[in-house]
């Protein structure tokens, strides 16, 4: 075979590889087509639900207080988009929302927080009514309670109670906001407010609604709330869709997804002439520390930029990077075949289809899932160890492929985690396999913590499939490709793999087959599982 010829097929493979890559990129961050524009040009939604901490800032530290100038840039934003806010609280500086509000001509539902505390309580009713006194053309209802029952903090009979108390202070209209659920069940509530307000959200419902459902789950339901209620005006004071965050059953957040619910609601709200406050105005990413990624992102207007997140009518990109990501994975595939090149001392003649393909899958793999894992990286990370968990996988998405594939060229195996954890008189000594199987420990170390949190504390997890999928299939192709060794398979290993197998099982019947991120995490940890069990030079 010429050099000329043999040279052929590596090029020929990494053109394919990279050809995939920007293909597969293209495909991911594509516009999808949105529904009729429910609004036109002067249209602006009736009520968004508003909260103003920014960063790190909280309602769980009595410390925080927010600041004027804070809520004026907020609302300067929000008033083209509405002309009504719906707050939850008057403390912690929202007691400036009506002032500020009346400067932009915005409506404000005045939210009044009950708990426990009855002390607190007083604070709030106090500071609610004295506010919609003084402000009677901009406060245009007082929610008493929000969610109170559902978080089992009062009973109907005491939220009902305060209600009369506050309606009796006060000549605006008075309601209490929900799950509808809750409504259904303690209907006596219903007799002491002006109107009932109720929230719907399809995404965490008990059996959630996927995307292509919610719109008519919502209408849905307020028809059944309206058909208990009869002559009582329903709200829905909350109801939106999330725009990242882990799936639950068919349910996805997804930027487009945001998009197409919020829209198909607004054109039910029409078609049927029902009110609708969407949640919510801004991102809050405090809401991450109770509901994880998804609780930080339902926000009509992104948290850092403050600006929107899509146009009515207008196509919404999953990946609006896409592009750079696209250029980052060809150059990790780039990557993969220098190192094959190199493993193989230059000699490109000396590899045949079957290497180079191997080298491609890998080259794919990597270049496609790295610049995801990076992508949820940014977004699914909290906290330091939460961050460095994410940026362990995001770097192991990138260095497998390309360590995967100069092992490959040279034949070497993925080691026994005995030979890689070992004395170093008994470690192995080839700087190449030690690396290989370093990131196999690390992989699946990973792997183990992500199955684990997901099989007994999974509701605000994310699944991460894409890193362990740019990690896992290079390592699989490697112990596939490679002939593996005499010894004995390691105990490790063993464990491991039944650990990981197991948590599968479970997952997978636990999130049900319409979660396809949980049956991808799946099928990539038991894919670990059996290249674990490749391994064959463990030692006693």
């Amino acid at each position: 075979m010429s050099f000329a010829k043999s040279s052929f097929i590596p090029l020929a493979a990494f053109l394919a590889a990279a050809v995939a890559i920007a293909a597969g990129w293209h495909w991911l961050g594509a516009g999808v087509p949105m529904p009729q524009a429910p609004l036109g040009p002067r249209d602006k939604l009736q009520c968004v639900s508003y909260a103003p901490f920014r960063g790190w800032q909280t309602p769980f530290d009595p410390a925080t207080r927010i600041e004027r100038w804070q809520i004026e840039d907020d609302l300067a934003r929000l008033k083209p988009l509405t002309d009504c806010i719906r707050t939850y609280s008057t403390e912690l500086g929202l007691d400036q929302v009506p002032d500020v509000a009346r400067r932009y001509g915005l409506k404000v539902l005045l939210g009044i927080w009950l708990g426990r505390e009855e002390r607190k309580n007083r604070i709030e009713i106090d500071s609610a009514v004295a506010l919609a006194r003084r402000y009677p053309d901009v406060v245009s209802a007082l929610v008493v309670g929000n969610e109170v029952l559902l978080r089992g903090e009062l009973s109907a009979a005491a939220l009902a109670g305060i209600i009369r108390n506050v309606k009796a202070q006060t000549a605006v209209p008075v309601t209490y906001a929900d799950v509808w659920e809750f409504w259904t069940r303690f209907r006596e509530v219903s007799e002491a407010v002006d109107f009932v307000t109720i929230h719907i959200l399809p995404y965490w419902e008990d059996f959630p609604i996927p995307a292509r459902e919610a719109a008519a789950h919502v209408a849905s339901i307020r028809r059944q709330v309206a058909a208990i209620f009869p002559g009582k005006e329903i709200l829905i004071g909350e109801t939106g869709w999330p725009s990242q965050g882990r799936m639950r059953e068919g349910a996805l957040p997804s930027p487009s997804n945001q998009a197409r619910v919020i829209q198909d609601i607004l054109a039910a709200g029409q078609r049927e002439h029902f009110r609708i406050n969407l949640i919510e105005a801004f991102d809050q990413p405090w809401k991450r520390l109770l509901e994880g990624t998804v609780g930080g992102h339902w926000g009509l207007l992104d948290a850092a930029t403050r600006e929107r997140k899509f146009e009515w009518g207008a196509p919404v990109s999953d990946h609006p990077l896409w592009r750079w990501q696209a250029g980052g994975g060809v150059l990790l595939a780039l990557c993969a075949f220098a190192a094959a090149l190199i493993g193989r001392g230059g000699a490109a003649a000396s590899g045949g289809a079957a290497l180079w393909s191997g080298v491609a899958v890998n080259a794919v793999a990597g270049g496609l899932m790295a610049g995801l894992a990076a992508e949820k990286m940014l977004v699914e990370s909290l906290g330091a160890g939460g961050f460095a968990r994410s940026m362990v996988l995001v770097a192991l998405s990138a260095a497998v492929p390309v360590a995967a594939s100069a092992a490959l060229a040279r034949g070497l195996a993925p080691p026994a985690f005995a030979r890689v954890l070992a004395r170093r008189d008994e470690r192995i000594s080839q700087p190449l396999a030690l690396l290989l199987g370093l990131c196999a420990v690390a992989l699946t170390l990973m792997a183990i913590q992500a199955a684990l949190g997901l099989a007994f504390d999974p509701r605000y997890r994310d699944f991460p499939f894409a890193a362990l999928t740019a990690a896992t299939i290079p390592l699989a192709v490697v112990a596939w490709a490679v002939p593996r060794g005499k010894g004995r398979r390691g105990a490790a290993e063993i464990a491991c793999a039944f650990t990981l197998v197991s948590a599968a099982g479970y997952i997978a019947f636990n999130e049900s087959f319409a979660n396809w991120q949980s049956l991808w995490f799946c099928g990539a940890i038991v894919l670990l599982a059996l290249t674990l069990l490749r391994a064959r030079d463990a030692r006693d």
